[in-house]
């Protein structure tokens, strides 16, 4: 029997105080394809730094093919054919295909022909679509992801590790991710994969490494296991893993956005004539690729994005009274009696004071006019109290100051401080972002919960399944423009996809046709 590709034997990391993996042992053999699985924090990707040169472990040890190795830099892990694609892409947008895929190999650099050639058979072999002369600055999300993987495969790598590589990508360029995959496992690749979207652990992976907390819990076959055994296996507890959805009850128009256009302050366009409506007592998903619009979409609405043209309407059922948000800040929102939470995608800087504690960031809402919606029920500290009791937040105390706390633990406290505001209208961008599974259902479920006070709830998601789960409704963006809305009971994936790419297809033809003209 051979060896495996790569053995790990207790191999224990420390950051300070901090243990981000302890004895961790595992197996990866040839051809085989990995899925480490765990919660946020349990050092997946912490593991996959030392495999790759990034981190060298405290202790325990490497073996590639049965011997014994020390890799203290991703230069000694290419050497011993390893190839790491990381989550966020380390790419020249300057650069062509072929020139970021030699960059810093000696004698190479100007052999630009060769190595073009070289790319393109390692496309043909592999079923890649990449134009190795194409500027990196003109490439799509998965054109971007092709390049980063066809640069490992070109310096020899045959054990390859994938960091949440699907976290941007469509159903469609899932898909075909995964086929390239599968021909690379029957060349006798070995191949790892971090990922937290179970659906595709189940879909890809021939076996499962999970971790807990830094250790390592166990590695079972997939075809033997399902997603609610693996989710035990993470969380140390049962899980449900189901999203209750009520249809609708009395829903009324509550916020209505009409022709909506904003530009950037380098003078794109991020939002093209954006429409929709929002009801009182649903969810309205909104689904796109990362960057599509989606962050300025809710800014504009929250009064944090200036609006170029368009309106924002709010409506008040029991008055009849409607309210244009347009030009207003937070403030003056609040003013006019619309209660308007906000969960930003970025949480410290939009959404919590670092430096402040729990309870002092509980009090940011309303400070100005010193009568906030939930100091008039309770104090401050017992609002905080009941917040880290009911989202487990783990903290040592409410007067924690917040960048203490992990990122997980910060988005609950926002989450927390938000729904605790009564709000009429709720948008979320991202909420279960950096979430465990457990703490992930545990945000559905109050979505749901304001859905059923009457709530308009706009939930940003990157998570297709749970948009269809958990969204009565799913608006589409891409490029800034609406290309869809559909019923979140009836969706397809397929479908979905489709749409989130025809915003960057019409923008590619708008621009060839100018082009020509």
């Amino acid at each position: 029997m051979s060896a495996p590709a790569i053995e790990l034997r207790n191999i224990t990391k420390r950051f300070g105080q901090i243990v981000a993996n302890k004895n961790v042992s595992l197996v990866v053999d040839r051809g085989e394809i990995l899925s480490i699985l765990g919660e946020n924090g349990s050092g997946k990707t912490t593991l996959m730094n030392m495999i790759s040169g990034i981190y060298f472990p405290d202790s325990g040890h490497i073996f590639i093919d049965g011997e014994e190795v020390v890799i203290k830099s991703p230069r000694d892990a290419y050497r011993y054919k390893i190839g790491m694609i990381h989550q966020h892409f380390k790419l020249v947008d300057v650069f062509s295909a072929a020139e970021n895929i030699i960059l810093g190999l000696s004698g190479e650099k100007y052999d630009l022909k060769n190595s073009a050639a070289m790319v393109r058979k390692i496309s043909e072999q592999y079923g890649f679509d990449i134009d190795p002369n194409k500027k990196i600055y003109e490439m799509s999300v998965s054109e971007k992801q092709t390049v980063e993987i066809i640069k490992v495969l070109y310096r020899g790598a045959d054990i390859l590790i994938l960091d949440e590589p699907t976290a941007v990508l469509t159903p469609q360029e899932t898909e075909k991710l995964f086929a390239v995959l599968r021909r690379m496992k029957e060349d006798g690749k070995s191949i790892i994969i971090i990922t937290h979207k179970l659906h595709e652990v189940m879909s890809i992976s021939d076996k499962v490494a999970v971790l807990r907390k830094g250790e390592y819990i166990g590695t079972v076959v997939t075809s033997e296991t399902t997603e609610s055994e693996l989710t035990e296996m993470m969380v140390g507890r049962k899980v449900s893993l189901n999203i209750d959805r009520e249809d609708p009850k009395d829903p009324h128009e509550r916020l209505i956005v009409r022709g909506l256009d904003c530009v950037s302050k380098d003078g794109v366009r991020v939002l093209d004539d954006v429409s929709f409506t929002a009801y009182s007592g649903e969810i309205l998903g909104i689904a796109g690729i990362a960057g599509s619009g989606q962050r300025e979409l809710l800014e504009a609405i929250a009064g944090l994005q200036e609006v170029k043209t368009g309106e924002i309407l709010y409506n008040d059922p029991k008055t009849g009274k409607q309210e244009n948000l347009r030009d207003k800040t937070p403030l003056q929102i609040r003013e006019l009696g619309v209660r308007l939470s906000f969960i930003p995608e970025d949480r410290l800087g939009m959404g919590l004071v670092a430096n402040m504690d729990i309870i002092d960031n509980m009090m940011l809402r309303s400070y100005r006019k010193g009568k906030s919606v939930f100091l008039k029920r309770k104090q401050p500290r017992e609002l905080a109290e009941e917040v880290i009791k009911a989202l487990e937040v783990n903290t040592p105390s409410a007067t924690t100051p917040v960048r203490r706390l992990s990122g997980g633990n910060v988005q609950k406290v926002l989450v927390g401080r938000e729904i605790a505001a009564h709000p009429t209208v709720l948008m979320a961008a991202y909420p279960v972002r950096g979430l465990d599974i457990n703490s992930s259902y545990m945000i559905y479920n109050l979505l749901n919960e304001q859905k059923k006070k009457g709530v308009a709830v706009i939930f940003v998601g990157e998570d297709l399944d749970v948009l269809m789960e958990l969204c009565d409704r799913i608006l589409v963006i891409g490029s800034g423009r609406i290309t869809g809305i559909v019923d979140g009971k009836t969706a397809q994936k397929e479908e979905l996809g489709l749409l989130m790419t025809k915003g960057t297809k019409m923008e590619e033809e708008e621009s060839q046709d100018a082009n020509e003209r």
